[in-house]
């Protein structure tokens, strides 16, 4: 998974060893988030301590505190690529299709098709990346499924319903819980059952 740095602040570098090109400014933060997101695509790696990261990169755990003054601002790191590109994602289907049904749809499997291609950021979105972390972690996570329910919300008030505000509230509320419930299930099965599976036919099922 390539994780791009999202802040544009450079660091001072940790003093390399003769033997190893000094990187540059970001760098080793941007190997850090890479390292993290690639120990949270193993099954069972729920848990990621500082001391397996460093021994990972090959540093020590001073050297990633250096970059990051906590293991709660690397996952920080992580939450803010995951919004980025989930917002993205949702920009581009409604800067294309006008609001409704198609428009919700293809809202909700961009986004588990994008969980499906980074197992490890579905360990963030699902929470389990996040247990024991700090508790404004999982507040921003659920800041970013409210965001996701707001936009349900709006493609479904582009439908026809007598009551399209009501409508839309408890459909937008059930998609959101459907888009969760898939990522669980993907995490927990060691990412084999996935997101993507059988999805046209249960979005039908369900709209």
């Amino acid at each position: 998974m390539a994780v791009s740095d999202p802040s544009s602040e450079h660091e001072h570098d940790e003093e390399a060893t003769p033997a190893r090109k000094r990187p540059r400014p970001g760098e080793r933060r941007l190997q850090i988030l890479q390292t993290l997101v690639a120990m949270l695509e193993q099954p069972g790696a729920e848990r990621v301590t500082t001391a397996g990261l460093a021994n990972k990169i090959g540093v020590s755990e001073a050297a990633l505190y250096r970059h990051f003054a906590s293991k709660a601002q690397m996952f920080e790191g992580l939450i803010d690529f995951v919004d980025q590109s989930v917002m993205g994602l949702i920009r581009q289907v409604t800067d294309r299709e006008p609001a409704g049904l198609q428009q919700a749809s293809r809202i909700v499997a961009l986004l588990l098709q994008f969980a499906e291609k980074n197992p490890g950021m579905c360990r963030v979105m699902n929470g389990d990346a996040l247990v024991l972390e700090h508790e404004r972690l999982q507040e921003r996570i659920n800041l970013l499924f409210d965001k996701i329910e707001a936009q349900l919300r709006q493609s479904f008030k582009g439908t026809d319903s007598a009551t399209p505000t009501a409508d839309a509230q408890v459909t937008a509320s059930l998609l959101v819980a459907f888009i969760q419930g898939r990522l669980q299930r993907f995490a927990h099965s060691g990412f084999k059952r996935l997101p993507s599976e059988h999805l046209q036919a249960a979005l039908r099922r369900m709209l």
